[in-house]
């Protein structure tokens, strides 16, 4: 047991930055999905999506939180929704219809994130190191922000005749102009920030519709300031918090910060400002606390302090965050009870997981659990007392002495070579593809009746290699030149691997929100790691078996498998990267026995969880890059080592990329016009890169041209012969009609360019 400080203290309340939009069931995603297709009204997918807000919150009422968000729902992505609040919407998306017409509205909206056939979509990347994608703002000089929306007040005011008193919840306008870009139209030294005063004015007010529609404090979410960029913008900060601050009609504000500390100048400038609280997150790392102490506390500004982890699923060691807690009521008069940032990151309810282990499950808090969690810290703070130490579980801990053995003996030999070799192919412009295939309903069906045991083994695999027998066909027939399996066994590409890993668990509703309608279960990685047996060694040799041309192996990278996992926290994730990497090791090692000589080992997430400040990126830099080396270190200079990494903003690990030592990169590079490649050219980039020439997150079938105008772009900076042609992505969540059509303008764009370049 041990006991919090007693005596007279303020009341502590308790809140949530925000909680996940999905649905228990992803209700989102199948109500988007069926509109999109026409096969339900604009009016049943905004019932669905009233539904989930109120009975969000119902649950965390019903959690005992006490002060409750609104405005954190979103039909595909909170940055698109403040964009179209504030009327910043490029004029290719320029609706023709009346405001009034709620389809024309969604058209307009959908088409800002997903593209039509008649304009590209948003650029898409991370939000900032999550796995949560988000739609990038296109700005320009001639942008005149403007409050043209209401549903901050409509979602305050739904809440409120459904018996909720709440606190909307709004993306901050530093951390909105940072985060956009500059559209291609205007001048290469314009900075959206430019924009500000004009925001602030919007932000007004909104905030005076909101306190007219009875709000009494609003939230104004600033994540950008834990990065090195919001840091150095201290003086934004001031002049936007300053003049928010000063206004007559508002609400009292709440200036939210998360994913890391924000320092002390920033810090500073809060509390010096007429802002009434300030959040910050405690679990990220332990400067938030040393910032307090430099800037002598908050005084009267109340502290919402991040104390539940709002992005793992480990439960919180109660004990020791009230421990911190109480260090903390010296440091600020008033303090709330929050998680580190919104609980969007995590699955919903741990109740509905009934086969996980009973030790690792006793360890484990979804969002409903943390929303519990803040409520009882705040209880044990008002009240005083004592915690019960059952309330500290820990993660279990399971050791496997004989990885951990192995990887000792290995050494840092085990990387591979650093000789720099021919290219793989003499073929300027090779064609490929990412990796997976459309998966059709049919052949989700067949593996959920697998799973439940309703169809037996063979029929199964006799379903699975006639996909591949389709697919296989359907690339040659396309003219492919490196062709794929297609992936039809995957549901997943790190659960597919997790379920078939030691040290791994896997949970049957635990999605979460990657993208609009895009779901993963990221998996619990709690333990040491080891590959019992082969995992894609069959269909891989399988698929090469029916046709003459290469057939790439399809990994997915160590650092990815963390980064889309939920991971230990008992040792550093470098020494976790290196467990993993041995098993693929022993993956590779098998696939180039069998005769596989183009294997990939996908790392989507190596920009994702590069670290927010640049003082950690050469630290995370040295494992990630290791991990990579040591998975792929035993290879034969005759195999061809391919990479993929997903939407992200690549500049600052270019020599990260150069380090991997893979022969081929593929990147994304459609919706960025790519950008990557001219950086990479300006670099002297040496080896083999696959920009993406068309986007697949979009419906929307580019045209000949359009894929052609790409590749004439990245020959500009890249020697055509390291220079490979593929999508952006899998192809997983498209219909073969979208695949195949993408892919043979893809192929037909490469033979126009190619034919230019022939001697």
């Amino acid at each position: 047991m041990t006991t919090t400080p007693t005596g007279p203290r303020p009341p502590v309340r308790s809140t949530v930055h925000g909680y996940p939009r999905i649905g228990p069931r992803r209700e989102l995603k199948r109500a988007c999905e069926s509109y999109w297709k026409g096969a339900t009204s604009a009016h049943e997918l905004d019932t669905v999506a009233s539904g989930l807000r109120t009975g969000v919150l119902a649950q965390l009422r019903a959690a005992g939180v006490d002060d409750l968000p609104s405005n954190t729902f979103s039909l595909y992505d909170h940055v698109l929704d403040t964009a179209v609040l504030f009327d910043l919407v490029p004029s290719r998306f320029a609706s023709p219809a009346a405001a009034a017409d709620r389809d024309e509205e969604l058209r307009r909206y959908f088409a800002m994130a997903r593209g039509d056939q008649d304009a590209p979509p948003l650029e898409m990347t991370k939000w900032f190191d999550t796995n949560y994608h988000y739609l990038v703002p296109e700005l320009s000089p001639s942008t005149r922000p403007r409050l043209v929306g209401d549903t901050p007040v409509a979602e305050f005011r739904e809440a409120a005749a459904a018996g909720f008193h709440t606190r909307p919840v709004l993306l901050g306008p530093l951390t909105f102009l940072m985060l956009a870009k500059a559209a291609d139209d205007a001048p290469d030294d314009w900075d959206p920030l430019t924009l500000l005063d004009q925001l602030l004015d919007a932000y007004a007010r909104l905030l005076a519709e909101l306190r007219s529609a009875g709000a009494t404090e609003v939230q104004l979410d600033e994540p950008i300031l834990a990065t090195d960029e919001g840091r150095a913008a201290t003086g934004r900060l001031e002049h936007a918090y300053q003049r928010l601050g000063a206004l007559t009609e508002r609400p009292a504000l709440l200036v939210s910060t998360y994913f890391g500390s924000i320092g002390a100048p920033a810090l500073r400038v809060l509390k010096e400002s007429p802002v009434e609280a300030v959040g910050l997150d405690l679990v990220t790392d332990d400067e938030a606390v040393d910032d307090l102490v430099q800037v002598s506390g908050l005084g009267s500004t109340r502290l919402v302090a991040g104390i539940v982890d709002g992005r793992n699923v480990w439960r919180t060691d109660v004990r020791a965050a009230a421990a911190t807690l109480g260090t903390l009521l010296a440091l600020a008069d008033d303090i709330t009870v929050s998680t580190s940032c919104s609980l969007l990151h995590v699955p919903i309810d741990l109740d509905a997981e009934t086969a996980l282990p009973p030790e690792l499950r006793g360890a484990l808090a979804f969002a409903k659990q943390k929303a519990e969690e803040t409520a009882l810290l705040a209880r044990v703070l008002s009240e005083g007392g004592e915690v019960d130490d059952a309330s500290a579980t820990r993660p279990p801990s399971f050791t496997d002495a004989r990885v951990r053995a192995r990887l000792d003996a290995l050494g840092p030999q085990a990387e591979r070579r650093t000789k720099v070799r021919g290219l793989p192919t003499d073929t300027p412009l090779t064609t490929t593809t990412i990796g997976s295939f459309p998966q059709t309903p049919d052949l989700r069906r067949a593996r959920a009746a697998h799973r439940r045991g309703e169809l037996p083994d063979q029929d199964y695999t006799k379903l699975l290699r006639e996909e591949i027998d389709r697919v296989i066909a359907l690339q040659e027939d396309i003219g492919l030149d490196v062709l794929v399996h297609g992936e039809p066994e995957r549901n997943d590409m790190v659960q597919y691997f997790a379920e078939q890993l030691r040290g791994y668990a896997t949970t049957e509703y635990g999605w979460v929100q990657s993208y609009g309608s895009r779901c993963v279960r990221p998996p619990i990685l709690y333990g040491d790691v080891s590959r019992p047996a082969p995992m894609t060694v069959e269909w891989i040799t399988y698929a090469q078996g029916r046709t003459d041309k290469p057939v790439k192996g399809m990994l997915t990278g160590p650092v990815t498998m963390l980064a889309w996992s939920f991971v230990r926290t008992d040792q550093p994730l470098g020494e976790t990267a290196r467990q993993v990497a041995l098993a693929l090791r022993d993956e590779v090692a098998d696939l180039e026995r069998a005769g596989i000589r183009h294997i990939q080992v996908d790392e989507a997430a190596l920009r994702e969880l590069l670290p927010l400040r640049r003082e950690h990126h050469q630290d995370y830099l040295d494992w990630a890059v290791g991990s990579f080396r040591l998975a792929t270190g035993g290879v034969a200079p005759t195999t061809t080592v391919h990479t993929h990494m997903c939407y992200s903003e690549f500049g600052l690990i270019v020599d990260g990329i150069e380090a991997l030592d893979a022969d081929v990169t593929s990147v994304e590079a459609a919706r960025s016009r790519m950008e990557l490649v001219a950086d990479l050219g300006r670099r002297g980039y040496r080896r083999g890169i696959g920009p993406g020439v068309y986007d697949i997150h979009s419906p929307r079938v580019p045209t000949v041209e359009e894929i052609e105008e790409s590749l004439r772009l990245a020959v500009a900076h890249i020697d055509p012969h390291k220079l490979w042609v593929n999508p952006d992505c899998g192809l997983k969540t498209r219909r073969y009609a979208e695949a195949e059509q993408a892919l043979r303008n893809m192929v037909e764009a490469a033979r126009r360019v190619r034919a230019d370049l022939a001697p």
